[in-house]
């Protein structure tokens, strides 16, 4: 029997048991290849492969589709393996290839052993193993990864040069590059624990913060406008930005910072950092003419589902809104159980009174007090000079009478002409002193400091309907009712939901809220919860090294990728959650390892035993993100505005791309040539109107969770960064800024890659360089200037400046 003509048969009698690992080697191709047909949706001809009673249990034609231990009765094999392309399986799709043929075989003579799927079993207790390297005993990280490294015969890398530590770890933690003073400090430091103390400096830099919000930013779709067509800007989404890059930079337990965004108006402290994290709610699209609106929010209610599932539990809740998950043991009632947690959310507006339901005033106690004292005051006033007018109309005649029952302007101007008239001079006097007592009233309220509001959940639905299970999704189509519960995998107790006079209480912000979203997020930051720590440590991994243990670092179920080294994610997840969920202490762990500080330096040994670098044997060099390229440029031409926080600035744009717009000329502003060379984290984010030198770098789509952006290489890089009014613009910034006017060309080379690269030129550069500016001077019309300005560009389109070791 064989797959096709070009693959080889598996030859079953010189088979030999080996050891499979079920959850890394074959639940995947079960998943792929049979569960369409054979899943936990539906069971063809009585065969499930997604559990093990149903994978070993007898055929409907009497057959068995696993017998372990016995690969010539496994119906599974032969199905496989069969010439006839009528039997064989999986019928459509690519057919099982010889490798994996050969380990289904393998593991059904090793006697098939089962495994629950690792996401779904409790955190492991692990202990860090012993290598034979001293070296890589110091750190835990590095004994597991020396560990697996060993298995399969091969060693770590060395470690990388200082030159490029100092800049990885810039880069890793501020996203910009470090300047030559702070290259030249640490290489002068011949401290061992020089490394250390430049990762302890960097995690103190504000600019921390606005490097690592930007990844949670990525994953919470984080968008300043509505999307379709008239996309109108979301008030104070920046706020919620901030409010993400303060919490990095103060180190904020990871727990408090998810209690804060999913309950934050819920919380035993209600503040105003707390409410402003509820923005999390706000971030979506929002359609402000659906169709149907009961349809639009269970769409919108499907993207804060979908969002939350992904990006704190690593499970695509969400699959199972129309029917039960396909892959994973989601059931559709656990989709709907999650969505009653969030039935006092509000949608983002109603169409004309948008602010209601999505601005807070979290104006101080006091301030509020001196407005209210201000109004109160006003309409005493305004009380007394209402009694006044009244006794001059009732003398007036009855055409100027009726005038002011009419429209204020029409009222007004009755009482400007003619009630002095009908006034006596005591009544005058005094209602010229009431109208004096408005204008102070007045003059007043515009002294006082404005009120303050923020973007979150403003408004409740103020008695929310039952939550049912739709049939196929249908919100018309209610089936049965269910109560707020966690999904059944996790095998937890019923949630105690608290009485609505619980939770309603008269603080400072007048929280109304059903205390449900209190407790998913409760739930959710357990210390038992299987898969919280480990998924928020498997990203924190994932920022460093480029990839995660687990790659697909959104989808933990079975058809994510399995991880690389689960012991060592468990061991990291539990070390997370003992650390007091400090994202902080896991850089100093993580940084401070040799695995971290590795070579990226590739060789044949390694890249034929583990060409993925699944074991990290190196490190991975990676290409600059979007907002490290645009910052980079504006770093080392000196005109970085190193501002922290505050509202987004829009990047200067040309006409060509501003006609792209639905509505073109509306929704982009102007801001000034200092506000513009703030980083770029800071750019108004409109959701139809993306930075065309941030989506050409690959900038994620706002209106979906983005768990990892894409490293392109793409011809529209190439040419944003040799064409566009921008690089133009900078590079000639970049020649004044190494006052190449005043010095020859062999001194504008040295001073450009000194200044961009942090060390010195070499002899070739300078000679490579020189010739260029010359070449470039007896070009007609050009002047010097300009041609040092193009050298200048040049360098920045180095590899060496877009790519990192």
């Amino acid at each position: 029997m064989r797959l096709d003509s070009a693959e080889p048969t598996v030859d079953r009698e010189k088979q030999e048991p080996k050891q499979i690992d079920f959850l890394k080697q074959i639940q995947p191709i079960l998943a792929k290849r049979c569960f369409a047909c054979h899943g936990p949706d539906q069971a063809e001809g009585g065969i499930s492969f997604a559990e093990q009673a149903s994978a070993f249990a007898t055929a409907d034609s009497g057959d068995h589709a696993i017998v372990p231990g016995d690969q010539d009765a496994s119906m599974l094999l032969t199905r496989i393996l069969t010439d006839d392309a009528s039997e064989r399986m999986p019928p459509e799709g690519d057919p099982v290839s010889a490798a994996e043929a050969k380990l289904l075989s393998q593991w059904i003579a090793a006697g098939a052993p089962w495994g629950k799927h690792y996401a779904f079993e409790p955190m492991a207790e692990v202990a860090p193993p012993q290598v034979d390297d001293p070296l890589w005993n110091q750190n835990p990280i590095d004994a597991f990864l020396y560990k697996s490294l060993d298995d399969v015969g091969l060693k770590p890398n060395a470690m990388a040069d200082r030159r490029t530590l100092v800049r990885r770890a810039y880069y890793d933690l501020t996203g910009l590059p470090p300047s030559p003073a702070a290259v030249e400090e640490f290489l002068n430091d011949e401290s061992p624990e020089a490394f250390a103390k430049l990762v302890d400096e960097l995690l103190q830099s504000p600019h921390y913060g606005e490097r690592w919000g930007r990844h949670w930013l990525d994953l919470v779709r984080y968008g300043e406008t509505n999307s379709f067509e008239r996309d109108n800007p979301k008030i104070n989404a920046w706020k919620y930005r901030d409010y993400v890059i303060r919490s990095f930079n103060e180190d904020k337990p990871y727990d408090q910072f998810v209690r804060e965004q999913l309950a934050g108006d819920e919380l035993d402290e209600v503040t105003a950092e707390s409410l402003t994290a509820t923005g999390y709610y706000r971030l979506a699209a929002w359609d402000d003419e659906p169709v149907d609106r009961v349809q639009a929010r269970f769409d919108e209610m499907d993207d804060l589902i979908m969002t939350t599932g992904q990006v704190f539990l690593g499970l695509t809740i969400n699959c199972a809104r129309c029917h039960d998950h396909k892959i994973d043991p989601i059931p559709q009632t656990d989709y709907y159980s999650m969505l009653a947690f969030f039935e006092d959310v509000t949608r983002y507006a109603d169409r004309g009174t948008e602010p209601a339901n999505n601005q807070i005033d979290i104006t101080s106690p006091e301030l509020k007090a001196r407005y209210h004292q201000n109004d109160v005051a006003r309409r005493e006033i305004e009380s007394a000079m209402r009694t006044i007018e009244q006794a001059g109309i009732v003398k007036m005649a009855a055409p100027d009478q009726r005038a002011t029952e009419g429209p204020r302007p029409e009222r007004d101007k009755i009482l400007n002409e003619k009630l002095k008239d009908h006034l006596s001079a005591d009544q005058w006097t005094e209602y010229q002193s009431l109208r004096d007592a408005l204008s102070q009233n007045q003059r007043e309220l515009k002294e006082l400091p404005p009120r303050d509001a923020v973007m979150g959940l403003a408004k409740y639905t103020p008695k929310p309907a039952k939550t049912f299970v739709m049939f196929r999704g249908n919100p018309h189509s209610p089936g049965d009712e269910v109560q707020p519960a966690f999904p059944e995998i996790f095998e937890s107790t019923i949630p105690e939901i608290p009485a609505r006079s619980d939770v309603a209480r008269a603080d400072a912000f007048n929280n109304r809220s059903l205390g449900r979203r209190r407790v998913l997020a409760d739930w959710i930051v357990t210390e038992d919860n299987r898969l919280t720590a480990r998924v928020m440590a498997n990203r924190i991994w994932q920022f460093h090294f480029g990839r995660g243990i687990v790659r697909s670092s959104n989808n933990f179920g079975q058809l994510g990728t399995p991880p690389t080294h689960p012991e060592l994610l468990d061991w990291l997840a539990q070390t997370f959650v003992e650390s007091g969920w400090k994202i902080k202490a896991m850089h100093r762990l993580v940084m401070n390892s040799r695995a971290y500080q590795m070579s990226s330096q590739s060789h044949a040994t390694g890249v034929a035993t583990d060409p993925g670098n699944d074991l990290f044997w190196r490190f991975d060099p990676r290409r600059l993100s979007a907002e490290e390229v645009r910052d980079s440029i504006l770093a080392v031409n000196g005109s970085l505005n190193p501002q922290v926080y505050g509202p987004s600035f829009y990047e200067k744009l040309s006409a060509e791309v501003l006609a792209g717009q639905s509505r073109p000329g509306q929704g982009w502003g102007t801001s000034s040539e200092t506000e513009r060379n703030r980083r770029s984290v800071y750019i108004h984010v409109k959701r139809t109107l993306l930075t065309p030198l941030l989506t050409a770098f690959d900038f994620p789509d706002p209106d979906l969770t983005c768990e990892a952006r894409f490293a392109t290489l793409q011809p529209g890089q190439a040419l944003s960064l040799l064409n566009s009014d921008f690089i133009h613009e900078q590079a000639a910034k970049f020649a004044a800024s190494i006052d190449a006017a005043a010095v020859n060309n062999d001194e504008v080379v040295r001073r450009a890659i000194t200044a961009t690269f942090a060390r010195p030129a070499s002899e070739g550069e300078i000679a490579d360089g020189v010739n260029l500016i010359a070449s470039l001077e007896t070009a007609p019309g050009m002047t010097r200037q300009r041609a040092v300005g193009l050298y200048c560009l040049t360098v920045m389109n180095w590899n060496e400046f877009l790519f990192l070791d």
